[in-house]
């Protein structure tokens, strides 16, 4: 390897001086390296002082009003990141308590940050959720008194505007223990008791219209209130592995949605409830879609193949697996029907599988279930038979499906690409293909 490549065995051979001045210089006019050189420095002089360190920065983040555009968010994030891993990495090895509290104070920061940012691409909520996480962790460590970190998480859920503290009951479950879960679960089972107080009519304060009326401040307050008490008991539930009081949180009418039904009998199943995880699933009720239009609603299906399983009804589960196949040519649904065959007829129903989507109406979603089994001879033979049924707009399945079939059957791929350049051509959508990867786009005629 030349001495000239950038790694660390080459700068170490630059000696401590000549790094110490490349850094100075480098960090000159940049305020973010600068901080972290700071921490770095204070982490030398022990956990106190590098606690001190982190603790500045983050009330000066608290003080910060600047607003973030897309341009400089992850230099945000970048530096909340560097102030957790300071926490983390350094500061709970030695003094777990210290980097607890450090840590609530960088989640209580969430609320002014995304205030003052675009966040639209979700790189500081990660940072924020990753805290989260880390929190549950260092208060296993920390021995932290369960009733006090209960009243922490207490706090903390009644401020989740943003959601970064969605998952807190479950990474928080091993450190808070049942009693430190049932203490939680009082606080807000005593907040369900108290409403929001709804002001007098002139001094409401609308903060938005819907479709029909006015929206206001204290009905949005009210409904996260609901909200936050309904959810926090639920996860309570879980961590407790307590199912009644999951199911509680729902009314009659809730739980004869599918998808609702669907977690109950998840429950129930893993409570070995088998009997009432069936009552649970049969009881929902599905809605009736006009047209064609029968796409199996998988959660619930997939909760129904389990309990019908469970209850040693194989040939009804099979059955299941495969009528969710033919109604959206799952190929996971298919995989899962393969492998409970035995040997020999797995090749006979699997060539019966390939038939069916081959012949199906969906070309688009044919396409795609052939190309991903894969099945790249039935997928080029769908293409030739059926190239003016090509929808050019669907580039995502078109695309890859073209990458797919390029390299054994190139006049499938040709027609795909010819496509996608005809609707782009057509729509002046010519801007989606700005470097084709070295693929010539102009089809032959």
């Amino acid at each position: 390897m030349s001495k000239s490549t950038l790694n660390a065995k080459n700068l170490e051979a630059l000696g401590s001086e000549r790094l110490a001045e490349l850094l100075i210089e480098l960090a000159r006019g940049n305020p973010v390296a600068k901080r972290r050189l700071r921490m770095e420095l204070a982490g030398t002089r022990g956990t106190d002082a590098l606690a001190k360190e982190v603790r500045n920065r983050i009330t000066m983040m608290a003080r910060s009003r600047s607003f973030v555009d897309w341009q400089g968010i992850r230099g945000l994030a970048d530096e909340l990141d560097t102030q957790r891993r300071a926490i983390v990495e350094k500061i709970a090895k030695v003094d777990p308590n210290e980097a607890l509290d450090l840590l609530w104070k960088l989640m209580a920061l969430a609320s002014s940050v995304f205030e003052r940012c675009d966040d639209s691409n979700g790189t500081v909520i990660a940072v924020f959720h990753e805290t989260c996480q880390n929190i549950g962790d260092v208060a296993q460590r920390a021995n932290a008194n369960q009733a006090a970190l209960a009243d922490q998480a207490f706090d903390a859920l009644t401020r989740n505007d943003y959601g970064q503290f969605d998952q807190l009951i479950s990474v928080l479950s091993p450190a808070l223990g049942p009693d430190g879960l049932e203490h939680l679960k009082r606080r807000m089972v005593d907040l369900s008791t108290r409403p929001v107080k709804k002001p007098a009519e002139k001094d409401r304060v609308k903060i938005g219209w819907s479709s029909s009326a006015p929206i206001y401040a204290d009905e949005m307050a009210e409904s996260s209130r609901v909200s936050t008490v309904r959810l926090a008991l639920m996860n309570i539930a879980d961590a407790l592995g307590d199912v009644d009081g999951f199911i509680e949180q729902y009314d009659e009418a809730a739980r004869k949605m599918p998808k609702i039904a669907a977690e109950i009998a998840q429950r129930l199943l893993s409570a070995c409830r088998v009997d009432e995880a069936w009552q649970a699933i049969e009881a929902a009720e599905h809605r009736q879609l006009s047209g064609r239009w029968n796409w199996p609603d998988f959660a619930w299906e997939d909760a129904r193949i389990d309990v019908l399983e469970a209850l040693g009804r194989t040939e009804d589960a099979q059955a299941t697996r495969w009528n969710c196949f033919e109604r959206s040519l799952s190929s996971v649904h298919l995989r899962a029907y393969l492998k409970r065959l035995p040997d020999f007829d797995e090749i006979e129903v699997e060539k019966k599988a390939l038939d069916y989507a081959q012949r199906s109406p969906n070309l688009l979603q044919a396409l795609c279930f052939l190309v991903g089994w894969p099945a790249l001879d039935r997928a080029a033979t769908l293409v030739l038979e059926r190239a003016a049924e090509l929808d050019g707009d669907h580039y995502e399945i078109l695309t890859p499906a073209a990458e797919a079939l390029a390299g054994k059957y190139p006049l499938a791929a040709t027609l795909l690409l010819r496509a996608m350049i005809n609707f782009s051509l057509k729509n002046s959508r010519a801007s989606r293909y700005s470097t084709p990867r070295g693929i010539c786009l102009i089809a032959p005629a």
